[in-house]
């Protein structure tokens, strides 16, 4: 049986894509058969190299970085945040960013909460408070429920800094300066009711293009084209349901229709981008109009033009929530005493920018963002004549999630609030639903039922089950890291089929292809399933303790390489499996708060971390013969099947 036993087909050495940087095994007599098969994979990455732990590092530390700007949306500080905001901004931005991390490059993971708009000042009014009390309160709501899913933003902020206010007001001075932000009147919505503007986001109609009966005063989300308010067919306030005034107001206009020549050329060029993402950009970029970009509001940022006062007109929302990428990285600089580094990630060619969000976000990020980025060029007080600023490389965005069949909706009550879920339930199987599940290419519907399946029948039964048995096993029995003997070819195999996976999640996640990424680590958990069950050391013990210590050191082996390629997607049970084996200090995080004070005395909260304390990288791991394992715990619960009518019965939902 064990002679016939075969892991796969047999991989080409070319497509191993592991560093030559990792140690080979400690044992003596196993060392001359890996010695061996490193010579036969000489003229590709090897499995498994013969260097010292020291050169290892060395390698590691000479392996050409590339700068890369991770910038996921920036959600409204207007309410809780649930699962269908963070399944687009979130989670793929941070496996991207882990997984970068620990290919070695030199990532910058820059956001922070959206606090002006219209969103913010109606949820103010509703509660009867300031919109910065607002603001500041759900910055706060936002930062934990990022902190506790995992996150590992390196500098998370807000809208309302100085310095935001300050890059801002730069980029609008110098467009408006070079003539692409213009002048036109335009009919403005008021409440009938009140006399206050009416938000574009909380007037609801039909869509003249679709007809779909929920258009906001914006966008269709149906159809996905923007709209004024005056465009829809019996508009009325979602507030109180009257129908709104249109009167002419005087706003300030970014001459969109002018850079059409340099965008379409732009965007065909992307053929790495989401078919939705690049063909929704193409069908706007023919039939781009000027867009507004001043509000009749006093909540944001003052226009810094002469004639639209402070107290009747700010900066429109989506023009200053898109500087932020820019903001944040600029605050991040300052904030570690290095003031000019921004400019590494900002005006060099040759650094990797991708933005993620949800497809209602895509006209934002390829077209106005865009657009501004030409416009403002080399010039103003921060490009400073340093190179133009960097336009996107990647705009991933996911389509919506729905809930038991509903399309979550703050405003229409129908969520699963994030605050709420992570209560109840620990980060990793959320974030591993999310990924495994979630709407990549098309909408996907939340279903506790599912959610409990993915948890009990493959994260549990596959990844957990893997570790749980291997690290069992050899803590019984051994206690340590056991010295292996003679390698078998079924020995050798598996860590070379392992070992690919560095290879082929690594270019799934770099193609933003995350549920196949993850589709693809579990393949190889399987695969180390497969190996343990086939040389069972627990019935092998009973004989032949030498060969089942050999085994459960490969299966260890196999564990704590897993342990890397998971821990984009799953870190704090990477973390946990990091410690059981026996290691000490982080392999991913920790994420944290910290107080900054501005120039003028102005204080906030930013989430960062120090990740470059993490101690390893993409590539096989060296575990050290001898090594002490800690007593093993379960990676992950099994829920009861209870759970699922028990959340049924907390949800809202007609």
């Amino acid at each position: 049986m064990r002679g016939r036993f075969r892991l796969g087909t047999p991989l080409d050495p070319r497509r191993l894509g592991v560093s030559p940087g990792s140690s080979c095994l400690s044992h003596s007599r196993c060392c001359s058969r890996l010695r061996s098969l490193c010579g036969a994979l000489s003229d590709a990455r090897r499995l498994v190299s013969c260097a010292s732990p020291s050169r290892s590092r060395s390698l590691s530390e000479q392996k050409q970085t590339r700068k890369i700007l991770v910038a996921p949306a920036w959600p409204y500080a207007s309410g809780k945040r649930h699962l269908g905001h963070v399944v687009g901004f979130a989670v793929p931005a941070d496996i991207f960013a882990r997984y970068h991390r620990l290919k070695g490059n030199d990532v910058l993971m820059v956001s922070g909460t959206d606090q002006h708009g219209t969103p913010v000042m109606v949820t103010a009014d509703r509660e009867g408070v300031s919109p910065r009390e607002i603001a500041e309160r759900y910055n706060a709501l936002t930062r934990e429920d990022l902190r506790d899913l995992g996150i590992s933003y390196d500098c998370f902020t807000r809208t309302t800094t100085r310095n935001h206010a300050t890059v801002t007001r730069d980029l609008f001075r110098t467009l408006y300066e070079h003539g692409w932000l213009i002048a036109q009147t335009t009919l403005g919505a008021f409440s009938a009711t009140t006399g206050n503007t009416l938000p574009d986001r909380y007037i609801e109609g039909t869509c003249p293009i679709c007809g779909f009966p929920e258009a906001r005063g914006d966008q269709c989300d149906n159809c996905g084209n923007q709209l004024d308010p005056a465009d829809l067919i019996n508009p009325h306030s979602i507030i109180d349901g009257s129908t709104p005034e249109f009167r002419e107001t005087t706003h300030l206009f970014l001459d969109l229709p002018k850079f059409a020549a340099r965008l379409r050329p732009w965007i065909e060029q992307k053929s790495n981008w989401r078919p939705n993402v690049r063909n929704f950009s193409l069908s706007l970029v023919d039939n781009l109009k000027p867009r507004a970009m001043t509000r009749d509001i006093d909540w944001g940022i003052p226009v810094p033009v002469e004639g639209y006062p402070e107290e009747t007109k700010r900066i429109y929302v989506w023009f200053d929530a898109v500087i932020g990428y820019l903001s944040a990285a600029v605050e991040w600089a300052q904030n570690r005493g290095t003031p000019e580094a921004w400019r590494d990630w900002w005006q060099s060619p040759d650094a990797l920018h991708a933005y993620f969000m949800g497809k209602d976000n895509i006209v934002f990020h390829t077209v106005i963002w865009p657009s501004m980025l030409l416009g403002y060029g080399e010039g103003g007080q921060l490009g400073a004549g340093n190179g133009d600023l960097h336009l996107p490389d990647e705009v991933v965005a996911s389509e919506f999630l729905t809930m038991e069949g509903k399309q979550l909706s703050t405003s229409r009550a129908i969520a699963i609030y994030v605050r709420d879920v992570l209560e109840r339930y620990d980060p990793d199987p959320v974030r591993y639903f999310l990924t495994a599940a979630g709407p990549e290419t098309q909408d996907t519907d939340f279903t506790w039922a599912e959610f409990l399946r993915r948890n009990n029948d493959e994260l549990l039964a596959n990844w957990g089950n893997l570790v749980n048995r291997t690290l069992t096993n050899a803590y019984r029995n051994f206690g340590e890291v056991p010295a292996p003997g003679e390698l078998t070819a079924q020995d050798e195999q598996a860590f070379e089929s392992v070992a690919a996976g560095f290879s082929s999640v690594g270019e799934l996640i770099e193609q933003a292809r995350f549920k196949a990424a993850l589709a693809e680590a579990m393949r190889l958990s399987s695969i180390g399933n497969q190996y343990v069950d086939h040389e069972a050391p627990w019935a092998v013990i009973k004989e032949d303790r030498e060969r089942a210590g050999t085994i459960l050191y490969v299966a260890l082996r196999l564990v704590d390489t897993l342990k890397l390629i998971f821990t984009p997607f799953v870190p704090f049970s990477s973390q946990k499996l990091h410690e059981l084996l026996g290691y000490e200090g982080w392999l991913a995080g920790p994420l944290e708060f910290r107080e900054i004070e501005e120039e003028g005395g102005d204080k906030h909260a930013v989430l960062t971390g120090d990740y470059s304390a993490w101690l390893q990288r993409w590539e096989p791991s060296d575990l050290p013969v001898s090594q002490k394992l800690r007593e093993p715990e379960p990676m992950f619960k099994k829920l009861d099947p209870g759970i699922v009518e028990d959340e049924l019965s907390r949800l809202d939902v007609a």
